[in-house]
């Protein structure tokens, strides 16, 4: 079965949200620290390089709307698809995804809950699932991501946290 890949939140919206974020807030970087001063982020997903927070790591919270970059991109509307959530980055560019970090999918904690949102090339939502990872992560991820596929109109997939609603990575049409 083919592996899918997890995407980052693209170079030029990162540059973008580090300025402004996709409510119009203007970022406030920090250090993470594993003693939870300023706020408690280490092993967080970092949705720039797709691996968690590290003591230490500059980092900055911000809300990203993934569908409504994607559609504007593509001319389309996605209404009231369009959603937004909080997402941790990297406060400065980044080198992105590290090869040692590209096995697996990214956040894959046996147990987690994950919603596999799927939406069409109009970007309007084709359907979705909640899922659990298993402990075959790998396995678990790429049935799921062949499932919504195999709906021939699904162009991608949205990634979230059910917890907070985060969004975790995008997956395109193959």
């Amino acid at each position: 079965m083919e592996r899918y890949t997890p995407l980052p939140v693209p170079a030029e919206a990162l540059e973008e949200l580090r300025v402004a974020d996709d409510c119009g807030r203007v970022p406030e970087p920090f250090v993470a620290r594993a003693d939870g001063v300023p706020l408690e982020c280490v092993g967080s997903p970092l949705r720039c390089c797709l691996r968690a927070v590290e003591p230490g790591d500059r980092v900055a919270l911000v809300s990203y709307a993934p569908l409504r970059r994607w559609a504007a991109a593509r001319g389309v509307q996605p209404g009231a698809y369009d959603e937004v959530g909080p997402v941790f980055v990297h406060a400065e560019a980044c080198a992105g995804p590290r090869a040692a970090d590209a096995r697996g999918y990214p956040f894959a904690r046996p147990g987690a809950l994950r919603v596999l949102r799927r939406y069409d090339a109009g970007g309007r939502i084709a359907g979705g699932r909640l899922f659990a990872v298993p402990e075959e992560a790998e396995r678990g991820f790429t049935w799921a991501l062949a499932e919504a596929f195999a709906a021939p109109e699904v162009a991608l997939v949205h990634v979230r946290a059910v917890e907070y609603g985060c969004f975790h990575f995008e997956v395109r049409r193959p």
